[in-house]
C-alpha cells in the first residue's frame, strides 16, 4: 500500500547544505532508496512509496538534518555512511551493541586543527577511536584507506596538546617492498626516510609545519624505524607502530616490551599486505593470536565499509577479498604430480 510522509525542515535556510552541492546528499537518498518517490519543494521533502521504505527513508532524512545540526557538513559520503549506519542498526541490537544514531557518531570531534576537525566518519572508526581513549594498547587492523594510522595520529596530537602526554613516538619496520634498501641513494637515514614518509605526511597535516622541526629536535615528537627502539622503555609517551604486518613475531614482541608508565600505545596494519619473506610469520597476525583476552588490550577490525578514500577503493578492497577466498577454495594440483604423470606414460 502506498503512503505519502512529509519531513518539514524548521531551518528553511539550511535546506541547499541538507540537500548537498548540486543535491549530491539528496541523490544519496534517492539511490538508498529507489522505491521511494522523493520531492523537494521549500522547506518540504515529501516521500511516496510503500510504508516501511518512506518510514526508512525518512528517518535517513531526519537524520541527516541531525548531523547537521550537529555541525557536521554534509557531502554524499556522509549521507551514503549514515544511510548504512541506519540500517545495520537492527543487527547491532540484536547481538546487543548500544545503539549509536550517526548524528552522535559523526559530529565526535577528535582534534581541530589548522581550520578543520578531524572526526571519525563511519562507526567502524568510532568504535576504534573509543578503544584508543579507554585502553592502553589498541590494534587496528584493516585495509588501506580505513583511517587506522590517521585517527591514530589525531588522537597522539590531541593528547600532547591535552598534556596527557610529554610526548609522540612514530615508528615504521623498515621491510622492502619490492626494492632494496642497499641500491637506494644516499646516507642509512635517507634509506629509510621514504619507508616513514606516510607518518611524516600525516602529522604534517595535525601540526604546523614550522614548528614541527623544533619538536623533533626537542625529542618532543620522534619518527623512527622500529630497530631503533630495542633496549628503550617509553613512559609518559603516545606511541604509534605504522605497517605493523610486516613486524616479526620477535620484533611485535620486543616493541610492547617497550611500554611504560604513563604511555598509550597504537598498533596498526593489513594482515592482507605483509611483505615478510617466505614462511616468515607476521608478527601481527601472531599478537592477534596471542594477546586476544587480555585485559586493557583492544582489537578493532575495520573493513572495507570503513574505506574513506575514494569509493572504488572499497570496491576494489571487496574484489580482491571475494577473488582470494575463491583461489584458497580452488584446488590446485601439484608440480610434482604432473612429474610422476609424465614418468607414468609409455
Amino acid at each position: 500500500m502506498s503512503v505519502t510522509r512529509v519531513v518539514v525542515i524548521d531551518d528553511a535556510a539550511s535546506m541547499p547544505e541538507l540537500l548537498g552541492s548540486g543535491d549530491g546528499v539528496l541523490r544519496e537518498v534517492e539511490r538508498a532508496f529507489p522505491a521511494v518517490d522523493i520531492l523537494v519543494r521549500g522547506n518540504r521533502i515529501t516521500l511516496t512509496g510503500e510504508e516501511s521504505d518512506v518510514d526508512a527513508a525518512a528517518t535517513a532524512v531526519e537524520e541527516l538534518r541531525d548531523v547537521l545540526g550537529a555541525g557536521v557538513p554534509l557531502t554524499p559520503d556522509v549521507a551514503r555512511e549514515s544511510v548504512r549506519m541506519l540500517r545495520s542498526t537492527p543487527t547491532a541490537e540484536a547481538q546487543g551493541a548500544p545503539e549509536e544514531r550517526p548524528a552522535g557518531v559523526l559530529s565526535r570531534s577528535i582534534l581541530s586543527t589548522r581550520g578543520r576537525t578531524i572526526r571519525p566518519k563511519t562507526q567502524g572508526q568510532a568504535s576504534y577511536v573509543h578503544a584508543i581513549e579507554t585502553h592502553t594498547v589498541t590494534f587496528g587492523i584493516g585495509p588501506a584507506g580505513t583511517g587506522k594510522t590517521y585517527l591514530a595520529m589525531a588522537q597522539a596530537v590531541a593528547a600532547l596538546q591535552g598534556k596527557r602526554v610529554n610526548r609522540i613516538v612514530l615508528t615504521r619496520p623498515a621491510v622492502e617492498a619490492g626494492e632494496r634498501l642497499g641500491f637506494l641513494p644516499g646516507s642509512l637515514s635517507e634509506k629509510i626516510d621514504p619507508y616513514l614518509r606516510p607518518l611524516y605526511d600525516a602529522l604534517h597535516d595535525m601540526v604546523d609545519p614550522e614548528s614541527i622541526p623544533k619538536l623533533m629536535e626537542a625529542g618532543t615528537i620522534e619518527v623512527a624505524p622500529l630497530a631503533y627502539m630495542r633496549g628503550r622503555t617509553l613512559n609518559d609517551a603516545f606511541v604509534i607502530l605504522d605497517e605493523a604486518q610486516n613486524t616479526t613475531r620477535e620484533q611485535m614482541k620486543m616493541f610492547l616490551t617497550r611500554l611504560g608508565f604513563g604511555t598509550t600505545m597504537v598498533v596498526t596494519g593489513d594482515v592482507t599486505q605483509v611483505d615478510l619473506p617466505g614462511g616468515t610469520q607476521s608478527g601481527l597476525r601472531s599478537a592477534a593470536e596471542i594477546l586476544s583476552g587480555v585485559e586493557d588490550i583492544a582489537f578493532c577490525h575495520l573493513g572495507a565499509q570503513d574505506v574513506v578514500r575514494h569509493r572504488l577503493v572499497s570496491d576494489i578492497i571487496t574484489a580482491y577479498a571475494e577473488s582470494d577466498e575463491n583461489r584458497a577454495q580452488t584446488p590446485r594440483p601439484t608440480g610434482q604430480r604432473r612429474r610422476f604423470d609424465r614418468e607414468e606414460r609409455p
